[in-house]
């Protein structure tokens, strides 16, 4: 009777979807089905903190996520505070409860065998100097993990061949270094023969924007990245997510399959907290069960 006076609320007075109030409902209805079975003699005047607590551990011993879990505490929360509200109880046994903790979803990345294919076959990338600022771009993102706006926002002043790092300006307009290898110092050095010539033409030589874009000459924008990212890496992978944050995720992982360690890729990446970072940890121990798996006798 309570459950249909608190719907008949929704419906008529918070005027919420019937979507959204069949959810509600059947929240609710799970949770005294719950207390039910526990005790016949157990009412919404006398259930207390204790049972709601057991309906959460049951609900995740029985595989719901953490994110069910916590809609259908907060659909009891809500519940409680109505029934409260109209006097139909003294106390809300809900009132303190947290809830689980949502699980931190795993990041999207590249494989390094087919990043090897991306950049290292020859079918990929065109030979004029579009190509070459793909592959440039693709090698950047993959070689240093920087952000799309530290990438698009790059200066020609910025990239110091001699000492073979680059200079990005990130998130509150922190800066930090970032070095690089001799793969990337070539394609640097190739990329930018070309650039002054591509600009010459363009009558573009003091563009001051180490990436450019093909039609204008000026500065690359962030949006034409992003697609030029998702047109190679469905090249190489079916994966759903194909962005530069995928690239940046794949720096890290492949830095940390190869032993990197955490506070290093921290720094390297330009994280506050060593906690963010950690994520990446999970995503290599994933590949590291993976390759258990093919490799080991027993492990079928």
């Amino acid at each position: 009777m309570w459950i249909k006076i608190f719907v008949d609320y929704l419906r008529f007075e918070r005027n919420l979807s019937e979507k959204t109030i069949e959810g509600y409902q059947a929240d609710l209805e799970a949770f005294k089905q719950f207390y039910e079975n526990l005790n016949s003699e157990i009412s919404w005047k006398t259930v207390d903190s204790d049972i709601i607590r057991d309906w959460e551990v049951s609900m995740m011993n029985n595989g719901n996520t953490a994110s069910s879990v916590n809609r259908r505490l907060s659909a009891l929360r809500s519940f409680y505070r109505f029934l409260l509200k109209r006097k139909l109880v003294t106390v809300d046994p809900a009132h303190n409860l947290r809830g689980p903790k949502k699980e931190k979803s795993l990041p999207y990345y590249i494989r390094e065998s087919e990043m090897n294919r991306l950049l290292d076959e020859e079918n990929h990338f065109s030979d004029d100097f579009e190509g070459h600022r793909d592959k440039m771009i693709m090698l950047m993102f993959y070689s240093t993990g920087v952000r799309l706006s530290e990438l698009t926002g790059l200066n020609l002043p910025d990239v110091d061949l001699d000492q073979m790092q680059i200079k990005v300006t990130g998130k509150r307009n922190k800066q930090r270094i970032i070095p690089y290898g001799d793969e990337m110092g070539d394609a640097i050095r190739a990329y930018l023969d070309m650039r002054a010539s591509f600009l010459a033409e363009k009558g573009k030589e003091d563009e001051k924007a180490f990436f450019v874009d093909i039609r204008s000459g000026n500065r690359i924008l962030p949006g034409k990245v992003q697609l030029l990212v998702k047109k190679y890496l469905s090249q190489v992978t079916t994966q759903r997510k194909r962005s530069p944050h995928v690239l940046r995720h794949s720096f890290a992982t492949s830095m940390l399959n190869h032993h990197a360690d955490l506070q290093s890729v921290k720094e390297l990446l330009g994280h506050e907290s060593l906690s963010t970072t950690e994520i990446y940890t999970h995503t290599s121990f994933e590949e590291l069960k993976e390759m258990y798996k093919q490799a080991h006798p027993r492990a079928k």
